[in-house]
């Protein structure tokens, strides 16, 4: 087994992961991610219990009990360079031993659930409503940085994306990898499913013109007449397909759900973001207590 060298995986001075400043005791079997550093105590207020609060520069972290059930909250900030970071130091609290920077033998899967807010693709599916993201279809390049693999039907899902949209052919590279088939089950019932497609922008790469032309102009409109079988694309954001490429590397259990805010086909903005949220944080708090998770 391979030492993990100090350089490599940083420690501080209270034994905690450098970036989100935890230890392994302070992190749940099921964690919460947010975007936003002040939705986590949106979704810690109702816990019974809080246990430990810890903030370094974005990320802010609170690991409690709701009834006998313990459970971490974290912000992530925005992006998927961010979630590189999140996921890899969450991975390294549960399964690298501090002491001898070694691998663990026995490797644990966290649950991890992102709590967010996107912008819908399909008239269909309107503002302050739900959507369960049925994969993760990365416009950024993080996944290509490291070795990974894909179903038989994620393949197709992505041949017929780069068939439709041409963006393999300018300069794109998309992937693709789906959730976790074992949370997704309990998030049915009030959410809508369907591809969600993570942007490394909030502006150009979704569509949005202020000063600056975009070079593919028509991408939104392609993005929102794709279909493949029963899949569609339902919604986009910024996070999304980072989550779920690295939690499969990893073996995590990770599941995006997000409150939609922007109906980018119909130009409809949420009057009301801030209750969309608290709902679908109390939905999720629900369905993860009477589920099991």
């Amino acid at each position: 087994m391979n030492h993990i060298e100090s350089t490599e995986m940083i420690i501080n001075d209270r034994g905690a992961i450098y970036h989100i400043d935890c230890r392994p005791e302070e992190i749940a079997p099921t964690v919460f991610v947010v975007g936003d550093p002040g939705r986590v105590q949106e979704v810690s207020k109702h816990f019974d219990k809080i246990e430990y609060r810890n903030q370094h520069r974005e990320f802010i972290t609170h690991t409690g009990y709701l009834g006998n059930k313990r459970l971490t909250v974290m912000s992530t900030g925005i992006g998927p360079d961010n979630i590189d970071i999140v996921l890899n130091e969450l991975d390294a609290l549960v399964n690298i031993d501090f002491q001898t920077r070694l691998i663990k033998e026995q490797i644990t899967a966290l649950n991890i659930i992102r709590i967010g807010t996107s912008g819908s693709l399909q008239a269909s599916i309107p503002t302050d409503s739900f959507v369960a993201s049925t994969h993760g279809l990365g416009l950024d390049n993080l996944l290509h940085f490291y070795k990974h693999e894909n179903s038989e039907e994620d393949l197709q899902l992505m041949h017929a994306f780069n068939n439709h949209t041409q963006l393999n052919e300018r300069n794109f590279a998309p992937y693709i990898h789906a959730g976790s088939m074992k949370l997704m089950k309990d998030f049915v019932a009030g959410f809508h499913h369907g591809i969600t497609v993570t942007c490394p922008g909030f502006y150009g790469p979704q569509g949005r013109v202020l000063r600056m032309g975009l070079s593919e102009p028509q991408l939104n409109t392609r993005l929102s007449s794709f279909h493949f079988g029963n899949h569609r694309i339902a919604n986009f954001e910024m996070e999304t397909s980072a989550i779920y490429g690295m939690g499969k590397i990893l073996g995590h259990h990770c599941l995006s759900l997000n409150a939609i805010v922007f109906n980018r086909v119909t130009k409809v903005v949420s009057k009301d973001i801030p209750t969309a949220i608290e709902k679908l944080i109390i939905k999720t708090l629900e369905t993860v207590q009477t589920a099991g998770i």
